[in-house]
């Protein structure tokens, strides 16, 4: 059984353990999706979905030797990445505008960084997020290790929320990244809620990792105080040139079982279905949404790997939900 914790804001909330969530991703499936499907609709509408939008808006040079990512300096020779210098403001809120017009809600801005440059580089980042928000639209980034001060000076901005996924467990942390340390992240996310900004933050899984793994992970989410408004499960899309390049894609009904848990253990989370979405069907897609996923990000990439189709998106939205599908911030 799970325990029940009061929370900053008073109320109360269940905590998952680690072996709380392994039962969860050993259930029979169909039972897993009944018990995710029933707490979904006790907090969002069926039909209800985020279209988010991502841009790189500096590519590649990352320091960071993430064996799952392209963007890695580590391994720039093999994945033959063209790399690009921070983008000017003009040019992202050109793309923004475009995002708004195909139906995002969100516009979310990722550059390969480890840590936030200071001087120019994070003035436009502000005036980035500023006129994002001038739009109309939720503003998001994702640019490495944040402290305090720069968490505040984001907030002031007008930033709704920042991306800054754990990846896995601790344990398996360390097979995969070698150049940050997983507290560090644990520390950025703390700057984030102090800031009062909304924390974005998932994982991936499919890079070898274990099913208590996984676990963990989800369990570190849902137990932050308060866990992340928004949490995004990764399936790895294994890219040439990168330690992670051989790995088998994932069974599809992996990811719905964790997105069925991470919908369990974060019931107003909206569960974001993000990379490796590509290479799901049509009927894969749709369990993941029956699991509880209600976010997807929307546009032809992620960053560097592709997504799917826009017009494709259209139509399976439209099939799945009906003609007015509601979108939501």
């Amino acid at each position: 059984m799970q325990e029940i914790q009061s929370t900053v804001d008073g109320t109360n909330k269940e905590i998952y353990s680690k072996e709380n969530i392994v039962e969860m991703l050993e259930m029979p499936l169909l039972p897993l999706l009944r018990k995710a499907q029933k707490i979904h609709l006790e907090y969002f509408p069926i039909d209800e979905v985020q279209l988010a939008s991502l841009l790189s808006i500096k590519t590649g040079s990352c320091p960071e030797d993430c064996k799952y990512c392209p963007q890695s300096a580590h391994y720039a020779n093999k994945t033959e990445l063209q790399k690009e210098s921070l983008m000017n403001t003009e040019d992202v809120l050109k793309k923004a505008k475009i995002a708004k017009e195909n139906g995002a809600t969100r516009f979310c801005m990722g550059a390969a960084w480890r840590k936030i440059p200071k001087g120019k580089q994070f003035e436009s980042i502000l005036s980035m997020v500023r006129g994002v928000k001038e739009m109309g639209m939720e503003a998001c980034v994702t640019l490495g290790t944040l402290n305090k001060e720069e968490a505040m000076l984001l907030k002031e901005a007008g930033l709704d929320a920042y991306n800054h996924n754990i990846d896995t467990s601790p344990k398996f942390y360390k097979k995969i990244i070698s150049t940050r340390h997983f507290n560090e992240r644990l520390e950025t996310i703390k700057h984030v809620i102090d800031a009062k900004i909304s924390v974005c933050s998932g994982g991936i899984i499919g890079m070898g990792e274990s099913i208590e793994d996984r676990a963990e992970m989800l369990s570190i989410l849902a137990n932050l105080d308060p866990y992340p408004e928004s949490v995004p499960i990764n399936a790895l899309v294994p890219v040439k040139g990168t330690p992670l390049e051989h790995r088998d894609i994932i069974d599809p009904l992996e990811l719905v079982r964790m997105i069925a848990a991470a919908r369990i253990s974060m019931p107003k989370a909206k569960i974001r279905l993000s990379a490796g979405r590509s290479n799901l069907s049509k009927e894969a897609q749709a369990l993941c949404f029956l699991a509880g996923a209600n976010s997807i990000f929307y546009g032809e990439k992620l960053l560097t790997t592709q997504n799917n189709d826009t017009q494709a998106d259209k139509d399976l939205l439209k099939n799945l939900f009906g003609i007015a599908y509601r979108t939501n911030h």
